[in-house]
């Protein structure tokens, strides 16, 4: 029997929990080469405290907090909550907690481990996504049944988003699907792919990593009143006729809604979600992440046959 996902009802639904690294939401590159340059944490700590009541820049996942968290109009009720997970000290952190403040970000809850990768409180805290710098860790979280993605670093995080809409994209075999379609694609080819995707088109795919997540973003949009900010999901994927039908087939199941489905056969993502306007865009694919990347903020996925 096909797993199935239903959606929650956005009434009575809990917030939905993100857990940020302070790499992910701040541009703590000048800092991180203190520490890799000199390995030293004594160094580390003294340019953070000398430095903790300067207001750090936005980092690539900025605006995507910022949105998410605008999303909440009860403040006793709140749709998203946001939590930092971090692998500073609570001396050192202390600088990101004030540039929290100076941001206006609702940010309040926190874990400094000094050193240690932190998703571990992920889980604890109810969070369905984990967004980190730090590769290794994203991996482990992964591997823990975790969504999670490492963000990428790119020049886009000074720029102002273009529209009050949350829009978020994601990539379908390994990210909202499991990659069951993409081992056969390549094990045998794409004619092989497109044979298996066309004699089972009535048969759903089952959840990947990043389909709680999809659901959850799915119930807030039941729930967010008109007037108020959107969230706008687009799915941008390589696959192409006839291997749509069982996409399609296998959200109607889900009782999922996606906004906008990009069919684009093989070709480059980038300027596609560009069009879109995404505020990020999940990918397990290393050279699709590349390119996404010199357009839109963007998320690398560690899961399925590619990244093993």
């Amino acid at each position: 029997m096909s797993e199935t996902i239903s959606t929650p009802d956005s009434s009575s639904a809990p917030p939905l929990v993100v857990a940020m690294s302070s790499r992910a939401i701040f541009d703590l590159s000048e800092a991180h080469a203190v520490w890799v340059k000199s390995g030293d944490e004594d160094a580390y700590r003294c340019h953070q405290v000398e430095r903790e009541n300067q207001t750090l820049a936005p980092g690539v996942a900025f605006n995507l907090a910022k949105k998410l968290l605008a999303l909440n109009d009860d403040p006793d009720a709140p749709r998203v909550e946001i939590v930092l997970l971090s692998k500073n000290s609570a001396d050192t952190g202390l600088r990101v907690f004030n540039s929290i403040r100076d941001h206006g970000l609702n940010i309040q809850r926190a874990v400094f481990t000094r050193g240690l990768n932190p998703f571990r409180y992920a889980s604890a805290f109810g969070a369905c996504l984990f967004l980190s710098a730090d590769p290794v860790d994203v991996r482990e979280a992964i591997e823990s049944g975790l969504a999670a993605a490492t963000i990428l670093t790119t020049s886009l995080q000074d720029k102002q988003p273009k529209h009050p809409e949350l829009r978020i994209a994601f990539d379908g075999d390994s990210v909202l699907f499991s990659d069951e379609s993409e081992q056969i694609y390549q094990r045998d080819g794409l004619a092989a792919f497109n044979r298996n995707e066309r004699d089972t088109a009535d048969t759903p795919m089952a959840p990947g990593p990043f389909a709680p997540f999809l659901r959850a973003l799915h119930a807030i949009q039941a729930a967010v009143p008109a007037g108020a900010p959107l969230v706008r999901i687009a799915l941008v994927t390589a696959r192409g006729a006839p291997s749509h039908e069982r996409v399609v087939k296998t959200l109607r199941s889900w009782d999922v809604r996606i906004d906008e489905s990009l069919f684009l056969g093989g070709r480059e993502k980038g300027v596609f979600l560009a069009a879109f306007g995404a505020d990020i865009f999940f990918d397990d694919q290393t050279r699709h992440c590349e390119s996404a990347a010199r357009h839109v903020s963007t998320g690398h996925v560690p899961f399925g046959i590619k990244n093993n």
